[in-house]
């Protein structure tokens, strides 16, 4: 066997042959070329503009333009391997509804329960394929009295799929709706909605029969909070990431409806405050957009619509994939989807 030594020029029975161009033809005695080395062989790299005019069968290169390895063989270009790789992900579920309680009923009404929150890594990514992103409508609260709010949509990357938040509980001994995070229990003693697991927690509870006020949502980070005598839940945190440069929560449970005092405080995550005492309180507010928040529950008024969610899909160095929004932060390119469409590897 021929043998080309790093660091030597000695060759045994081998042919070489160049020409003005720069390619080197070698003509083993055995057929065969070893280079007797630990390191690497480098072959040619560039786009698919630069392929050579007049390929041969077995050339091989790199193709920087699909990202792929690539052999020539019987008149066409066939791919060797993909440069196959691995994603971050962060997938928020749409936030429910806060419930609603109208006149001439009082006591408040349970707060949303966050979107579902998942966040890990997914490897495999295949370049040129396209994977499906569905971003969750956030819960609608119903205009009817003493009514659940409606829990918030999925979202879905791929094969992960988060899950709606629950709505807050509207009637009177009503618990929460289970849900990627529980919506809140309403006035008297009732409990929270559950979470899913690996994806939020349960809504908060309202505390005994003279208890008027509802209970939060549930959060991505924490449990909604149970209800004082008159104070609403406050709803439960979410949890933060620091992937765009700043610390920023996503997935807040909503705040419970308050009485004769204030609404519960939505969890910081793009929760919704309860609603305050119709007679001199302040009204509630619905779950931040892209944020998966639960709105905030009612106190003789409908409760809150919940956020939608949002999918965040990152990846180290320079941009390999379309799709979303596109920008970098601390090495990473970064795709954020608002709204459903497809990421492409």
């Amino acid at each position: 066997m021929s043998q080309i030594r790093a660091g030597t020029t000695t060759t045994t029975a081998l042919t070489t042959t160049g020409d003005t161009t720069g390619n080197i033809q070698l003509t083993p005695d055995s057929g065969r070329v070893q280079i007797d080395t630990t390191g690497a062989l480098q072959v040619p790299v560039g786009t698919t503009a630069q392929r050579p005019a007049s390929p041969q069968n077995g050339d091989f290169r790199v193709n920087t333009t699909n990202k792929q390895t690539e052999i020539y063989y019987d008149g066409v270009w066939n791919i060797v391997s993909n440069f196959i790789y691995s994603v971050d992900y962060i997938v928020v579920a749409g936030g429910g509804a806060g419930g609603t309680r109208l006149p001439p009923n009082g006591g408040g009404a349970g707060g949303g329960g966050a979107g579902g929150y998942q966040t890990a890594t997914m490897s495999g990514l295949v370049p040129g394929s396209v994977y499906t992103v569905t971003i969750g409508a956030g819960g609608t609260a119903s205009p009817s009295n003493n009514t659940s709010g409606g829990n918030g949509s999925n979202s879905v990357f791929n094969n992960i799929t988060s899950i709606g938040g629950g709505g807050g509980a509207g009637n009177f001994g009503t618990n929460g709706v289970a849900g990627g995070s529980g919506g809140g229990g309403a006035q008297a003693s009732t409990a929270g909605g559950a979470g899913t697991s690996g994806q939020g927690n349960a809504g908060g509870h309202s505390n005994g029969t003279n208890t008027n006020t509802g209970g939060g949502g549930g959060g991505a980070g924490a449990v909604g909070g149970n209800t004082t005598q008159d104070v609403g839940g406050n709803g439960g945190v979410g949890l933060s990431d620091n992937w765009t440069g700043s610390s920023r929560f996503l997935a807040g449970g909503g705040g419970g409806g308050g009485y004769y005092s204030v609404g519960g405080t939505g969890g910081n995550g793009g929760g919704g405050n309860g609603s305050d005492y119709i007679g001199g309180g302040n009204p509630g507010t619905a779950g931040s957009a892209n944020t998966g928040g639960g709105g905030g529950g009612g106190q003789v008024s409908t409760g809150y619509n919940g956020g939608s969610g949002i999918v965040v899909i990152r990846y180290a160095g320079t941009q390999r994939g379309t799709g979303g929004t596109v920008t970098s932060s601390g090495g990473y390119t970064i795709h954020t989807f608002t709204s459903s469409g497809t990421y492409t590897a």
